[in-house]
């Protein structure tokens, strides 16, 4: 069992920066992959970025590419979301998720573990 704790967000103004963090709980967080995952006030939850347990491998959905980036501490239990040239558009909770599969997954139905989520707000 993992659970999973998001803080770091804020609001900030378009063209800024943030960086949310996720601290788990449970000793199989190194075998887990990890997402992140964003919904936005009458929209479905959806997925923004995922890294693999060993971190060597991640993946975004386009319309982050080149401004967010996902890593990954096992030393500590954290996953990390680095943001910038953030816009209006990114405004959203955003949540962290783990899944006990190899491979990189992107829908929220393939994952087990799911945080309370953090609101980023940015405004124009």
């Amino acid at each position: 069992q993992v659970q999973l704790v998001e803080s770091g967000g804020g609001l900030v103004q378009a063209g800024g920066s943030l960086r949310l963090s996720c601290a788990a709980s449970g000793r199989t967080f190194s075998r887990c992959g990890l997402g992140w995952f964003r919904q936005a006030p009458g929209k479905e939850r959806e997925f923004v970025a995922a890294i693999n347990w060993s971190g060597d491998s991640t993946y975004y959905v386009n319309s982050v590419k080149g401004r967010f980036t996902i890593s990954r501490d096992n030393a500590k239990n954290t996953v990390y979301l680095q943001m910038n040239s953030l816009s209006p558009e990114d405004t959203a909770v955003y949540f962290c998720a783990g899944h006990k599969w190899v491979t990189i997954r992107t829908r929220t139905t393939e994952y087990d573990y799911w945080g309370q989520g953090t609101q980023v707000t940015v405004s124009s």
